[in-house]
């Protein structure tokens, strides 16, 4: 029988999220219903709101989640009620080139749940990311529900669901950063944090954090930057290549996503280097580079598609080394909210308050 929750709508272009009374069904064939108990407010949903991703309208917010399982429908093996899950927005389908390949962090047919959830008058809505998780349930397909250690706090757990998990799989996945290595992380929000942890837990030795808010430098240090830059006051490719002996960093990444920040991350970097990639760029943005530059230089460009992670392994081992006192998710966390703050987050988000909101239910 379909259940009615409260559920954060964005209900136009740039119009102010509202709460509305969401109806979600029974799972179907490989579906589940998902009682969320923790969510952060990420970039991507003022991106939804702000008409940035799609117009298809009205927009079920929320997607880096997490939460027990309450039913599944018919052919589900993977998780059963009662299971502790971090939601992804990548279910991997098993069958594309690339899982057949044995990659299938770079799957061509992720899926999500075929039921809509609609509102009471029937309007059906677009969960972001295929997950809508700013309400008391949502309807996932069951691929996306990825079993942890129940140990784990909610609000922490799921936020491996999308930024910070971009973040660390850009460094350790994407990136391949190794012991000894000297990395850049240009861009020191959620993602660029997570990346600076990242490179911390893979043994960088030199871990240099570049940005313009002094408050995300602090940040960053924390989390083992050995070095700070202020973009503001310094050449971030001059002084990234003075830090690491004049030759430029093994790895930048680039977390911000604009030609200058990829352009400044492609010069920072040594010969053979590799540049990642990890900020979603506005599909107006154009990148002008000499050719020659990019043959001579050599090494990889990159982009890291949710930090190229695969859910079913990466997300238990983090949470494990979490437990274990070796990954300190809890930084990201700034605040606890409820549903009714999501509009509030977004303003603190657009002005650098906070590494995250969580929404906790």
């Amino acid at each position: 029988m379909a259940q009615r929750v409260r559920g954060v709508v964005a209900p136009g272009k740039g119009q102010p999220v509202r709460i509305e009374t969401v109806v979600v069904p029974d799972p179907g064939p490989g579906e589940a219903v998902v009682r969320v108990q923790a969510c952060g407010v990420c970039h991507t949903d003022l991106h939804y709101r702000e008409g940035g991703i799609n117009d298809e309208f009205p927009f079920l917010l929320g997607h880096e989640a997490a939460g027990t399982v309450e039913s599944v429908g018919d052919g589900v093996t993977e998780v059963a009620p009662g299971d502790f899950v971090v939601l992804n927005w990548r279910a991997v389908c098993g069958q594309c080139r690339a899982c057949l390949r044995g990659r299938p962090w770079y799957c061509f047919d992720t899926h999500n749940a075929q039921q809509k959830m609609t509102l009471e008058d029937g309007t059906e809505l677009s969960p972001a990311l295929g997950i809508g998780a700013f309400a008391d349930k949502t309807l996932v397909a069951a691929g996306q529900c990825t079993k942890v250690d129940p140990a784990a706090k909610a609000e922490v757990a799921g936020l491996l669901g999308c930024g910070v998990m971009a973040g660390l799989g850009a460094a350790l996945n994407t990136g391949g950063v190794g012991r000894g290595d000297s990395v850049a992380v240009i861009g020191c929000g959620g993602v660029g944090a997570a990346a600076v942890l990242g490179a911390r837990l893979a043994g960088a030795a030199t871990i240099i954090a570049v940005d313009l808010d002094e408050r995300k430098l602090t940040t960053a240090s924390a989390l083992g930057a050995t070095h700070v830059v202020d973009a503001a006051d310094r050449d971030v490719v001059t002084t990234v290549r003075e830090l690491t002996g004049g030759f430029g960093a093994d790895v930048v990444i680039d977390a911000v996503g604009r030609p200058e920040t990829y352009e400044q991350a492609f010069y920072a970097r040594d010969l053979a280097g590799t540049v990642v990639l990890v900020g979603v760029p506005t599909p107006e943005m154009k990148l002008e580079l000499p050719l020659l530059d990019v043959f001579g230089r050599g090494g990889s460009l990159k982009s890291s598609w949710y930090g190229d992670c695969l859910p079913s392994r990466d997300f238990p081992m983090l949470i494990d080394l979490y437990l274990q006192g070796r990954l300190d998710l809890d930084a990201f966390v700034s605040e606890t909210i409820g549903l009714d703050d999501v509009e509030a987050a977004f303003d603190k988000m657009n002005h650098g308050d906070v590494l995250r909101s969580v929404v906790v239910l």
